[in-house]
Protein backbone atom coordinates (compact mmCIF):
# COMPACT_ATOMS: atom_id res chain seq x y z
CA UNK A 1 0.00 0.00 0.00
CA UNK A 2 1.82 3.40 -1.02
CA UNK A 3 2.29 5.82 1.84
CA UNK A 4 -0.99 7.99 2.71
CA UNK A 5 -1.22 11.60 3.26
CA UNK A 6 -4.12 13.17 5.42
CA UNK A 7 -5.98 15.87 3.03
CA UNK A 8 -9.12 16.33 5.37
CA UNK A 9 -11.51 15.26 7.45
CA UNK A 10 -15.66 14.64 7.91
CA UNK A 11 -16.63 16.86 10.76
CA UNK A 12 -20.61 15.76 10.38
CA UNK A 13 -23.09 16.20 8.37
CA UNK A 14 -24.25 19.65 6.36
CA UNK A 15 -27.99 19.88 6.26
CA UNK A 16 -30.30 16.48 5.45
CA UNK A 17 -29.28 15.56 1.99
CA UNK A 18 -26.36 14.05 2.29
CA UNK A 19 -23.46 16.51 2.47
CA UNK A 20 -20.93 16.39 4.73
CA UNK A 21 -18.92 19.31 6.87
CA UNK A 22 -15.40 18.52 5.37
CA UNK A 23 -12.18 20.04 6.96
CA UNK A 24 -9.38 20.67 4.42
CA UNK A 25 -5.77 20.33 5.38
CA UNK A 26 -4.75 21.83 1.85
CA UNK A 27 -2.99 24.99 1.41
CA UNK A 28 -6.03 26.20 -0.80
CA UNK A 29 -9.44 24.17 1.21
CA UNK A 30 -11.13 23.85 -1.68
CA UNK A 31 -7.74 21.57 -3.92
CA UNK A 32 -8.72 18.71 -1.50
CA UNK A 33 -11.08 17.72 -4.21
CA UNK A 34 -8.72 17.55 -6.85
CA UNK A 35 -7.01 14.81 -5.21
CA UNK A 36 -10.40 12.68 -5.26
CA UNK A 37 -10.84 9.83 -4.90
CA UNK A 38 -9.81 10.46 -1.39
CA UNK A 39 -9.65 7.07 0.95
CA UNK A 40 -9.74 6.05 4.87
CA UNK A 41 -7.42 5.20 6.64
CA UNK A 42 -7.27 1.73 5.31
CA UNK A 43 -8.64 2.47 2.12
CA UNK A 44 -11.59 0.26 2.61
CA UNK A 45 -13.96 3.62 1.25
CA UNK A 46 -13.35 5.50 -1.21
CA UNK A 47 -15.00 8.92 -2.12
CA UNK A 48 -15.37 11.40 -5.20
CA UNK A 49 -15.72 14.52 -3.99
CA UNK A 50 -17.90 17.80 -5.11
CA UNK A 51 -17.46 21.02 -2.99
CA UNK A 52 -20.61 22.86 -2.67
CA UNK A 53 -19.52 26.17 -0.68
CA UNK A 54 -17.81 27.61 2.23
CA UNK A 55 -19.24 27.15 5.87
CA UNK A 56 -17.75 28.18 9.22
CA UNK A 57 -14.64 26.41 9.54
CA UNK A 58 -14.51 24.90 6.48
CA UNK A 59 -16.61 23.75 3.25
CA UNK A 60 -19.80 21.64 2.67
CA UNK A 61 -19.33 18.85 0.05
CA UNK A 62 -21.12 16.09 -2.11
CA UNK A 63 -19.16 12.64 -1.47
CA UNK A 64 -19.75 9.67 -3.52
CA UNK A 65 -21.98 7.18 -1.84
CA UNK A 66 -23.18 9.59 1.02
CA UNK A 67 -27.23 10.12 0.24
CA UNK A 68 -28.43 11.10 3.07
CA UNK A 69 -27.78 13.01 6.97
CA UNK A 70 -27.59 9.69 8.45
CA UNK A 71 -24.79 8.06 6.04
CA UNK A 72 -22.88 11.71 6.70
CA UNK A 73 -23.61 11.06 10.08
CA UNK A 74 -21.69 7.99 10.43
CA UNK A 75 -18.88 9.43 8.74
CA UNK A 76 -18.46 11.73 11.01
CA UNK A 77 -14.59 12.18 12.06
CA UNK A 78 -13.29 10.35 10.00
CA UNK A 79 -9.72 11.43 8.15
CA UNK A 80 -9.83 11.48 4.50
CA UNK A 81 -5.80 10.24 2.81
CA UNK A 82 -4.36 10.45 -0.85
CA UNK A 83 -1.49 8.47 -1.61
CA UNK A 84 1.33 10.82 -1.32
CA UNK A 85 2.35 10.75 -5.42
CA UNK A 86 -0.81 12.81 -6.13
CA UNK A 87 0.59 15.53 -3.77
CA UNK A 88 2.30 18.05 -6.06
CA UNK A 89 6.22 18.62 -5.76
CA UNK A 90 6.75 21.73 -2.93
CA UNK A 91 9.08 24.52 -3.61
CA UNK A 92 12.17 25.00 -2.03
CA UNK A 93 11.59 25.89 1.75
CA UNK A 94 8.13 24.12 1.41
CA UNK A 95 7.24 21.16 3.81
CA UNK A 96 4.49 18.89 4.29
CA UNK A 97 3.27 18.57 8.34
CA UNK A 98 4.01 14.68 7.77
CA UNK A 99 7.79 15.15 7.09
CA UNK A 100 8.09 17.23 9.77
CA UNK A 101 6.21 15.06 13.07
CA UNK A 102 9.10 13.44 14.46
CA UNK A 103 11.72 15.26 13.61
CA UNK A 104 14.41 16.20 16.17
CA UNK A 105 14.88 19.70 17.42
CA UNK A 106 18.46 21.19 18.22
CA UNK A 107 19.28 24.99 19.19
CA UNK A 108 21.80 27.18 17.06
CA UNK A 109 24.07 25.62 19.19
CA UNK A 110 23.22 22.01 18.46
CA UNK A 111 21.60 21.37 21.75
CA UNK A 112 18.82 18.69 21.23
CA UNK A 113 15.66 20.41 22.47
CA UNK A 114 13.54 17.69 21.97
CA UNK A 115 11.36 16.51 18.96
CA UNK A 116 8.21 17.67 16.98
CA UNK A 117 4.84 16.28 17.45
CA UNK A 118 2.51 18.13 15.25
CA UNK A 119 1.96 20.95 13.20
CA UNK A 120 -1.04 23.18 14.05
CA UNK A 121 -2.76 26.02 12.47
CA UNK A 122 -5.20 28.15 13.71
CA UNK A 123 -5.74 30.96 10.79
CA UNK A 124 -2.45 33.07 11.80
CA UNK A 125 0.54 30.65 10.81
CA UNK A 126 1.62 27.53 11.78
CA UNK A 127 3.33 26.56 15.49
CA UNK A 128 5.35 23.57 15.54
CA UNK A 129 4.56 21.87 18.84
CA UNK A 130 7.54 20.25 20.37
CA UNK A 131 7.80 18.09 23.09
CA UNK A 132 10.70 19.06 25.24
CA UNK A 133 13.15 16.89 27.25
CA UNK A 134 12.34 17.12 30.76
CA UNK A 135 9.67 19.32 30.64
CA UNK A 136 5.55 18.06 31.36
CA UNK A 137 3.91 20.08 28.70
CA UNK A 138 5.12 20.84 25.12
CA UNK A 139 6.03 24.41 24.01
CA UNK A 140 4.38 25.98 20.75
CA UNK A 141 7.21 27.77 18.30
CA UNK A 142 5.97 29.58 15.71
CA UNK A 143 7.23 27.98 12.00
CA UNK A 144 9.07 31.37 10.65
CA UNK A 145 12.33 31.57 8.82
CA UNK A 146 13.39 34.03 11.66
CA UNK A 147 12.70 31.12 14.59
CA UNK A 148 13.02 28.25 12.46
CA UNK A 149 16.20 29.05 10.02
CA UNK A 150 17.03 25.40 9.13
CA UNK A 151 15.02 22.25 8.24
CA UNK A 152 16.73 19.22 7.21
CA UNK A 153 14.48 16.63 6.18
CA UNK A 154 17.05 14.34 4.94
CA UNK A 155 18.25 14.18 8.44
CA UNK A 156 15.69 14.68 10.44
CA UNK A 157 16.91 17.69 12.02
CA UNK A 158 14.91 20.95 12.94
CA UNK A 159 17.02 24.11 13.91
CA UNK A 160 15.47 26.57 15.73
CA UNK A 161 16.56 30.00 17.20
CA UNK A 162 13.45 30.59 20.15
CA UNK A 163 13.13 33.63 21.61
CA UNK A 164 14.94 34.02 25.08
CA UNK A 165 13.24 32.31 27.50
CA UNK A 166 11.06 29.86 25.88
CA UNK A 167 13.10 26.97 26.99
Amino acid sequence: MPELICVGAITGAFGVKGEVRLKSFTSIPEAIADYAPLLTKKGEQKFDVVITGEIKNGLSARMSGVISKEDADKLKGTKLYVPRERLPELLEDEYYHTDLIGLSVQNLEGLSIGRIISVLNHGASDLLEIENKGQKNSILVPFTREIVPKVDIKNSIVIIDPPKGLF
